[in-house]
């Protein structure tokens, strides 16, 4: 065996099309484009939501929705994390301290998820109807 003798087995190897190279390469001539049009010009780039000049689908549709700058600096607060809180009296400020929502929150709801096991009093925060009553039962004060 010389290294002048290898080559890849039969069928392993897929050619490049070589366009452009005369007749008898079967892609003389127009190179496999066909004749005249923007597809067989150089530099043809065609958007893929293109609908063949058809008032596009994302055009057609109407526009809906839209995004809410508050819930940047909203927090929904479980009952059971009031739990992790060492102090009775609860703010804005008092959840900000525990860590329990970060510092660029302003707007904090109470939701009745979980169990409170101690009274609190809650300041300036709103509740659910079902937290406020949860609270209230074991002594606790709301004032929004």
């Amino acid at each position: 065996m010389y290294l002048n003798t290898l080559s890849p087995s039969l069928g392993s190897r897929h050619y490049k099309k070589r366009l452009g190279r005369g007749i008898g390469s079967g892609l003389g001539k127009t190179s496999g484009r066909g004749h005249k049009g923007q597809k067989s010009r150089s530099g043809y780039k065609i958007n893929k939501s293109f609908e063949g000049g058809q008032t596009p689908l994302h055009r057609r549709l109407p526009k809906f929705g839209f995004r809410s700058r508050k819930k940047m600096f909203y927090k929904e607060v479980k009952l059971s994390d009031l739990n992790k809180i060492k102090s009775n009296i609860i703010d804005l400020n008092t959840l900000k301290l525990f860590k329990i929502i970060n510092k660029k929150t302003k707007y904090v709801k109470i939701i009745n998820t979980g169990k409170i096991f101690i009274p609190v009093k809650i300041f300036k925060l709103s509740c659910t109807k079902n937290a406020k009553l949860s609270i209230e039962k074991l002594g606790g004060k709301v004032e929004e």
